[in-house]
């Protein structure tokens, strides 16, 4: 095609304009679309990543033990593919445990292989389980080979210089498993220095980063990988067969990181990263359970005033941008203990452990004032700004289950919307003292005696 117009530009009696039909499917590769900043970072990284291959296969000497080793680290690498791909590829931020290889083969042969290893595997990845664009596929390639190429430059680096140049593990068991779980940190944090700006520029808008950090269970599922990643490249050392023994252990943690994966999307959200209106409803019952009959507790149901209106006047992208931000906007505002979710549509649902009346009065009130000042940027017009209403349910002893919480914070709801919204309204069975340790701004906080 791009020869085609090559050769028609060379014949064309406007100058020019042949030049133009060849850079016109340029300029509409969707890389492109990206912010400037973002389209360069893809750019140079990929350029980056290319230059590297090139700098490394003319420098670097061809071995065939190395070739040899490098066609197992690569058939092993398709085995994992082709043996866990109806589990899928989600989008944006995963986890796999593929890295098991590309540290092994880091440590193990010159940088140039540990650079090349993961282009056949994105390309069976691309072909076998998911299609994506091509700059997110080449961009993410590029950042798991430098990644892995940072790591065995470091380790050819530092094992030689303590132990001669033969590098090999035997003697120095100890130093060198250490030299290789360090390389490996090295390979986790080039990597996310790489992907998280991308990730976090073109995820919802109002997702903070720290959203993104892996958590506990990731980070535990990140250890193991890394320690099954060692333990493979010093059995390797001395013996590929170890690979043929590394292979199903490989598969069975990668299916598990899948499962889990697979198990949190479906307990979540997927415009808001909130839990879903059940995973919520059963989260919510367990910690009622948990409680004893004398802790305190709140249930408190929040809705953005005239949310209708956003879609209807702004649009439907814009509607969920504002869904996002404002799910957010509450993550942040919350405690680590509660439990928030998205109960349908714009309604959300918060359950709020180990709190009086008068703490959840000021917790909804610092997210009704958190959300009011919130400006959704949206393309192409002003920013957004909504507010929100929330009714909150502080419980006797006697009205503990959950169904009941929840009409009661429903009904304060209710009150608070007829009220004039942009407002917290909690429905408590005792009386609410006025004074709190810290003042509150009551002007917006009814309370209605049960």
């Amino acid at each position: 095609m791009l020869r085609e117009q090559a050769v028609a530009a060379e014949n064309d009696p406007v100058p020019g304009r042949g030049l133009m039909a060849l850079r016109s499917p340029l300029r509409g590769w969707p890389v492109w679309q990206l912010p400037r900043w973002l389209a360069a970072c893809v750019t140079v990284v990929i350029a980056a990543y290319a230059a590297a291959v090139a700098a490394a296969a003319a420098s670097m000497p061809v071995r065939p033990g190395d070739l040899r080793l490098c066609a197992v680290f690569v058939g092993c690498g398709a085995a994992s593919v082709e043996l866990t791909r109806r589990a899928g590829e989600r989008e944006g931020l995963a986890q796999d445990v593929y890295g098991i290889w590309d540290l092994s083969a880091a440590v193990l042969l010159p940088p140039l292989y540990a650079l090349v290893i993961p282009l056949p595997r994105a390309a069976l990845t691309e072909w076998r389980i998911r299609r994506t664009l091509l700059h997110r596929r080449a961009y993410s390639t590029a950042a798991e080979g430098l990644s892995c190429a940072a790591a065995s430059l470091v380790f050819r680096s530092a094992v030689p210089a303590l132990y001669g140049s033969g590098g090999g593990s035997g003697g120095h068991a100890p130093a060198w498993i250490a030299f290789a779980a360090g390389c490996g940190l090295v390979s986790m944090a080039v990597r996310a220095c790489l992907i998280l700006p991308p990730v976090k520029a073109t995820a919802a808008p109002g997702t903070r980063l720290r959203s993104l950090v892996p958590g506990r269970e990731a980070i535990g599922n990140q250890v193991t990988e890394l320690c099954l990643a060692v333990l493979t490249a010093f059995a390797t050392a001395h013996s590929a067969l170890a690979l043929v023994v590394a292979l199903p252990l490989v598969i069975v943690l990668q299916r598990s990181v899948r499962h889990a994966s697979l198990a949190a999307a479906a307990r979540t959200d997927a415009k808001t990263g909130l839990l879903n209106a059940g995973a919520w409803q059963r989260e919510a019952a367990v910690e009622l359970a948990r409680a004893r009959a004398q802790t305190p507790l709140a249930v408190a149901i929040a809705d953005i005033d005239h949310f209708k209106a956003v879609n209807d006047t702004h649009g439907h992208l814009a509607g969920d941008a504002v869904l996002a931000a404002v799910s957010a906007a509450m993550r942040d505002l919350l405690r680590d203990c509660d439990l928030c979710g998205r109960f349908g549509g714009e309604e959300f649902a918060l359950l709020l452990p180990r709190t009086t009346a008068i703490q959840a009065l000021e917790i909804t009130e610092r997210i009704r004032q958190g959300i009011s000042q919130l400006a959704i940027a949206r393309e192409g017009g002003a920013a957004i700004q909504v507010t929100i209403s929330i009714g909150v349910a502080v419980p006797s002893q006697a009205r503990r289950t959950l169904d009941d919480l929840l009409a009661a914070a429903d009904h304060a709801l209710y009150q608070a919307k007829r009220s004039g919204r942009d407002r917290v309204v909690i429905y408590a069975d005792t009386r609410v003292p006025a004074q709190a340790s810290r003042p509150l701004p009551l002007a917006r906080t009814n309370v209605l005696l049960g």
